[in-house]
């Protein structure tokens, strides 16, 4: 049976009706703090903690709740003959539920311009101890910590004046996930704020659920979308859907990594991806020459793509888009005659990302899970650099290249590895993604660009074993390559580029995308 009942909480939503409901079944309630006045001011009757433990709040209300006469109440074994001969020895009164919810810690950081002194004091300790002790005996002890649970509590107690032990476990359950992740908040805030960026061994990240999703990457396949606890401007989840269907598995993950492309680039730029990959990327003067270039590099794979756009977009290029069939559309702004062009199309998912743009922030991390472990790694923000990039041919690369030079190495790391692209006129005319041999991607990307490749640029994500690439590139008429070197048969490529009168690059940088 439960009678009496410790209510302390952040949360305030709907704790003043729970809290008189459960006074007119009967149950005592012990407050304190900014609930325990809440309560007093709707007039709900209840006795300050320190009532019963004989001793103040102090130290600016840190300690309230940290006392053996409430924890010896609320751990206590109902039928352990000792246990409870001990709490009536040591005048203990049992607890038999616990409702509480945590300092804002999330909200608190997530802030302009909080301090770390904010931050500290929004670390709650008795909440979670009295949390973690009603969660360890809850075969005796009911324990809530989110607002949603108070109407299934109320009606179990109408019903029998208890909680099953089936609802008392899922409670229980929520508690330690609760905490647990609170936890890993703090401590990824800690390494954030910290000079030692170590990783920490055991290694905790938590994430906040946005959606059970219809099935997975297959029909048979269960899947969640989650975000990171501290939501990253920029990212999809913080797009904003106005048209079309739920996004899938898929969706989400074709449409991240086509957001992850176009944050390489600042001008007017269209990145349309396929089954993770790109398959067209354009910049242009505006973003319907961009949408243009992104659409005639490759017009077959883009049906059933996601397109990505840096730019807001208008009636203009919203008319050529709704021509294709595409899955998701996201950009920073839509004009309000794109729009109703777009959002005609019923299944079109249609995202605004104001931050489409914004970098990828230097503390977040990439993450692979293999099975019994996790990779983590930091993202690759590295494209090319004059200082560690040279010529390493007789033959120089022309001075009008560079653009492309550079456009060619941001998509390249972009593509699964063996990766190669051809770009002209910041614009790729062939991509050749993920192939077991580096020539094999080569060709695809060599045969999509076609009698265009003449006078383009070749780009690679990593070094040439064999001067094969060289070969087939000569021709189809490439005039520089750019790649990262490093291979013990450098020498080989380099000598088939004087050959041919090709100039290649070494960058220094290798871009494996796996």
């Amino acid at each position: 049976m439960i009678r009496r009942a410790i209510i302390s909480v952040s949360d305030k939503t709907g704790i003043a009706e729970f809290a008189r409901k459960l006074v007119s079944l009967g149950i005592e309630i012990l407050s304190t703090g900014g609930t325990a006045k809440l309560l007093e001011k709707e007039n709900v009757p209840c006795r300050e903690v320190s009532e019963v433990t004989g001793f103040p709040e102090c130290l600016d209300g840190r300690v309230k709740t940290l006392h053996p006469l409430l924890h010896g109440g609320i751990l206590a074994i109902r039928d352990n003959e000792e246990h409870m001969n001990r709490v009536r020895e040591l005048g203990i009164g049992l607890v038999d539920m616990i409702v509480v919810n945590l300092y804002p810690f999330k909200a608190t950081v997530m802030k302009p311009g909080v301090t770390f002194e904010e931050c500290i004091e929004n670390i709650d300790i008795g909440g979670p101890s009295m949390l973690r002790a009603a969660a360890k005996n809850h075969h005796d002890v009911t324990v809530i910590t989110d607002p949603s649970d108070y109407g299934i509590v109320l009606n179990e107690i109408e019903e029998t004046g208890d909680t099953t032990y089936e609802t008392r476990f899922r409670l229980a359950k929520r508690v330690f996930e609760h905490t647990a992740a609170y936890d890993a908040l703090i401590a990824s805030y800690f390494l954030g704020v910290s000079e030692d960026k170590t990783l920490p061994s055991p290694y905790t990240i938590t994430f906040d659920r946005v959606s059970e999703m219809r099935y997975g990457e297959n029909p048979h396949q269960k899947a969640t979308f989650f975000q990171s606890a501290l939501p990253v401007a920029g990212s999809l989840a913080k797009a904003e859907q106005i048209n079309g269907k739920e996004l899938s598995y898929n969706n989400i993950a074709d449409t991240d990594a086509t957001i992850c492309c176009l944050k390489e680039f600042s001008d007017p730029t269209v990145v349309a991806v396929k089954h993770a990959n790109p398959c067209g990327v354009g910049s242009g003067d505006t973003i319907f020459d961009a949408w243009t270039k992104a659409y005639e590099a490759d017009s077959v794979s883009i049906y059933g793509g996601i397109v990505a756009a840096n730019r807001e977009i208008d009636a203009n290029t919203a008319e050529a888009m709704s021509k294709v069939f595409l899955e998701v559309i996201v950009a920073p702004s839509y004009t309000e005659e794109a729009r109703e062009i777009l959002c005609a199309k019923k299944n079109l998912r249609v995202l605004i990302l104001p931050d489409v743009s914004k970098p990828i922030p230097a503390e977040e991390l990439n993450y692979k899970r293999v099975v019994g472990g996790l990779l983590v790694q930091e993202h690759d923000r590295n494209v090319i650099s004059k200082e560690g990039s040279r010529v390493v041919t007789k033959a120089l690369p022309n001075k009008d290249l560079s653009a492309d030079m550079e456009f060619a190495m941001k998509v390249v790391k972009h593509v699964k590895s063996n990766g190669i692209v051809v770009v002209k006129d910041l614009q790729t005319l062939g991509v050749g993604p993920g192939q077991t041999n580096r020539v094999g991607a080569a060709q695809i990307a060599l045969d999509f660009a076609g009698d265009k490749a003449c006078g383009a640029v070749l780009g690679s994500d990593a070094f040439f074993p064999f001067r094969d690439v060289v070969d087939v590139a000569h021709e189809a008429g490439i005039t520089t390559i750019v790649q990262p070197g490093g291979s013990k048969r450098d020498q080989e490529s380099i000598d088939a580029c004087d050959e041919f009168g090709i100039s290649m690059v070494f960058t220094g940088e290798r871009h494996f995308k796996h």
